[in-house]
């Protein structure tokens, strides 16, 4: 047997399909096992796999017991010479693993085996390869060094960021996401440690590799998609405490002298993070009462400068009680006006915030006239700022909603490319009228085939992709799988990466996978 595939499976049904069609488009030329192991999925992952898939070995836990010990379960029956650790959210290349058994034999010191992953829009994943992450390492990371001097040999080592992403190189880090190991290396050095729940088990066994003699590489001509959910998104602070806690319990195993230190400064960074996180979620609500705190703080700066040359009496003296009473009056009163009248909803309303800026102009009015003459404004003056007031708050939300229109327009109108034959483009296309979306579309051909019907049909050939995406400022590419190779996928998202296009996948006859989103057709 040449290779064992464990995929860890919880719920994640749909993209389990996918994973597992590519991986038996790539194994029928090599002796392959392939084991599902599934943590208790409440969706109808096993059944699928049963139904479809029925020469996978599955492994039923009835509880979630984790990364490790999942696939150290199934690592313990598996018989092939070589054992790969697959993350149910890729998609593999139809000669991936024929290339890793050809480059492993190759490599008698080779203990483990890592590969290029793209996200879904076809964006490189640092975490393709990685270095250890000492103390000083982790340091750099966690405070940011390591963005500011991404090609450094001394900050960017947690990413290797001065190795070239399409270079073959030693590595020291393995992704979990697609792990290569000698099945001798796993017996010598041990399995994965049932410590980490989730992250850090790849670190740590991958550590253990190299401490074993053995070595690492990164081999980029393999190429996988590796989509990525909500729980391992960066600003998720889940994900912050969970992976961060996993580099402590690294520490204190590796490197025990200076845990106590690495665990202070790794806590600093969890609380800095959920601090940061919950500090612009809470800008974010209130963004709107910032701006009117702003303007209404530059009308009063503008009229207290001005109105000495206009005849106007100084009556704003923050040295006494009644010139802060006076300030605090005007932002409270607008304020309160406009939020009263429904000003500060999320979505942007002129009408509201023009009845708000009214009534705060009335509760001004009405406050004002409670302080002593002498400490008063003058009506004169009070006209003035709520004047400057009603014309500045309303055009801002004129220009905001301006450009919230703008941006929804943009949104609404997408240019979508489809790339298959005929049935499966006509079949899409039905698909989106059935939904009225608006939608533009584009149609390449399956392959790069000249024929003289293809100008009726087709707006372009597969490799005019990349051409395509930037020239009609394309947000959606989906792909025939059954007429278009995994490989020549892969390239074509490898060549036209974009933050702002998301690749879809059809998986069968009625549903298409994408990184962001999973539809029917």
């Amino acid at each position: 047997m040449q290779l064992s595939i464990i995929i860890v499976n919880y719920n994640v049904r749909h993209f389990l399909e996918q994973c597992l069609t590519s991986v038996y488009k790539a194994i029928p030329n090599i002796s392959a096992e392939v084991f599902v192991v599934d943590n208790d999925s409440s969706d109808d992952s096993l059944d699928m796999v049963r139904t479809n898939f029925p020469d996978v070995q599955i492994i039923h836990n009835k509880v979630n017991v984790g990364f490790s010990k999942a696939n150290n379960q199934a690592i313990a029956i598996s018989k092939g010479k070589y054992v790969l650790l697959l993350n149910p959210d890729t998609v593999v290349e139809e000669d991936a693993f024929e290339k890793c058994i050809e480059f492993s034999d190759a490599h008698p010191d080779l203990g483990g085996l890592g590969v290029k992953m793209i996200d879904g829009n076809g964006i490189f994943l640092p975490e393709s390869k990685r270095g250890l992450p000492t103390p000083a390492v982790s340091f750099y990371k966690i405070f940011g060094l390591s963005k500011i001097f991404p090609k450094s040999k001394t900050f960017a080592k947690y990413h290797l960021g001065y190795l070239p992403e399409n270079e073959t190189n030693e590595i020291e880090v393995l992704s979990g996401a697609y792990m290569w190991m000698r099945k001798e290396t796993l017996e010598k050095v041990g399995y994965l440690d049932e410590t980490f729940f989730m992250y850090g088990e790849d670190i740590d066994l991958s550590y253990r590799i190299t401490l074993a003699g053995y070595k690492n590489y990164y081999l980029p001509k393999v190429r996988i998609i590796h989509y990525k959910g909500e729980s391992t998104k960066k600003g998720n602070i889940n994900y912050v405490f969970i992976f961060y806690n996993a580099m402590i319990i690294f520490s204190k195993k590796h490197f025990a002298k200076k845990a106590k230190a690495f665990s202070f400064f790794i806590n600093i960074a969890i609380y800095l993070r959920a601090f940061l996180a919950i500090l612009f979620r809470f800008i974010g609500k209130v963004k709107l009462i910032l701006t009117d705190i702003l303007l209404i703080t530059i009308a009063l700066s503008f009229f207290n400068y001005i109105k000495p040359y206009l005849g106007f009496p100084n009556q704003i003296e923050l040295s006494n009680d009644y010139g802060v009473l006076n300030v605090a009056a005007v932002f409270s009163a607008f304020i309160a006006g406009i939020a009263i009248c429904g000003g500060y909803s999320k979505k942007i309303s002129l009408n509201r915030t023009i009845l708000g800026v009214l009534l705060g102009a009335i509760i001004l009015f009405g406050i004002n006239f409670t302080f002593p003459k002498t400490t008063s404004f003058s009506i004169k003056y009070l006209a003035s700022i709520i004047g400057i007031i009603i014309i500045s708050i309303p055009t801002n939300r004129l220009i905001l909603d301006f450009y919230q229109k703008i941006k929804l327009r943009k949104e609404s109108t997408k240019t979508t490319i489809i790339a298959g034959g005929i049935g499966f483009i006509d079949k899409i296309k039905n698909s989106f009228k059935k939904d009225k979306s608006d939608v533009n579309f584009l149609t390449l051909k399956e392959n790069n085939l000249i024929n003289d019907n293809d100008p009726k049909n087709y707006t372009g050939k597969l490799y005019q992709l990349p051409d395509l995406i930037s020239i009609y400022n394309i947000n959606e590419v989906i792909f025939s799988s059954k007429e278009i190779t995994y490989k020549n996928i892969i390239n074509e998202m490898d060549l036209g990466k974009n933050n702002y296009v998301d690749y879809k996948i059809s998986l069968n006859s009625n549903l298409i996978i994408g990184g962001k989103t999973t539809g029917k057709i």
